[in-house]
């Protein structure tokens, strides 16, 4: 009765009654031209009060309307979907066969490669553990979606507070390499307002920018405890592209005194 009680409490959070989720697997059931995935008034009462186990369609028609991811759904009724990678190594087969990589929960993070250690010798055998001198947590949904071999990617430093607090430390950043001249756009916001990428003699910058004259200025956010740079462009700085995309955590991981001084990660 736990898995009966809990869907009863997904549903109660959510403030709709079991007529309302009747009328909403209504439009499921005729887009997915299939009534098994409808969900009647009756059957979600009886499901709520009892030890039966709802079918795939039923569940995956709870899944939308709950705003439940279904491998959760599945948990409740003793299915955990994260152990079928692990049964299926356990488990090999006497042929040669494709096998795919199945991804359920795209929130979760991996430990991904940020800087190689410059001291190790590439052609060379050796731990893939001491190749790597920083390791950072990039979201799956977003590994997914890259394209290391033609796109380029920044890394924020766990140090470079500039875009601060809108963009944090440890930050990865997708970047349009088509863009390398700063746009004289309108923007309303900050939200708006141009994120560049930007290549300095010592390391890299990654702020707003603004062009006078031959000057290139690094604006960091007003809350942001950096200060304006400015750098003759195209021999201090050169801009390497405009941010496109960024994968964020919104917690720090470590407490910062407000008062710390603030750097641009340096290139080692």
């Amino acid at each position: 009765m736990a898995s009966a009680e809990r869907l009863k409490e997904l549903r109660s959070r959510l403030g709709i009654t079991t007529r309302e989720v009747a009328v909403l697997s209504e439009r499921i059931a005729r887009e997915e031209d299939n009534d098994e995935f409808y969900i009647s008034n009756a059957w979600l009462t009886q499901i709520e009060n009892s030890a039966s186990v709802p079918s795939i369609h039923k569940l995956y028609t709870l899944s939308v309307i709950y705003h439940v991811k279904f491998g959760d759904l599945l948990a409740l009724f003793g299915v955990d979907v994260q152990t079928i990678a692990k049964r299926q190594a356990e488990m090999p087969l006497p042929e040669t066969h494709l096998t795919p990589v199945e991804v359920f929960d795209e929130g979760k993070s991996v430990t991904f490669p940020v800087r190689f250690d410059p001291g190790f010798d590439l052609e060379k055998t050796n731990l893939v553990s001491r190749m790597v001198a920083i390791w950072g947590e990039v979201p799956i949904a977003l590994i997914r979606q890259l394209n290391v071999r033609h796109s380029l990617y920044g890394y924020i430093g766990a140090g470079d507070l500039t875009l601060h607090p809108m963009l944090r430390p440890g930050s990865f950043v997708q970047i349009d390499e088509s863009i390398r001249k700063v746009q004289a756009t309108k923007w309303r916001s900050e939200y708006d307002r141009p994120i560049y990428f930007v290549e300095l003699r010592d390391g890299y910058a990654c702020s707003w920018c603004e062009l006078q004259g031959n000057q290139l200025l690094l604006v960091p956010h007003p809350l942001s405890p950096c200060r304006i740079r400015a750098l003759n462009y195209g021999t201090e700085a050169e801009i390497i592209g405009q941010v496109t995309g960024v994968a964020m955590r919104i917690v720090d991981g470590v407490d910062r005194a407000a008062d710390a001084p603030a750097k641009l990660p340096r290139r080692l």
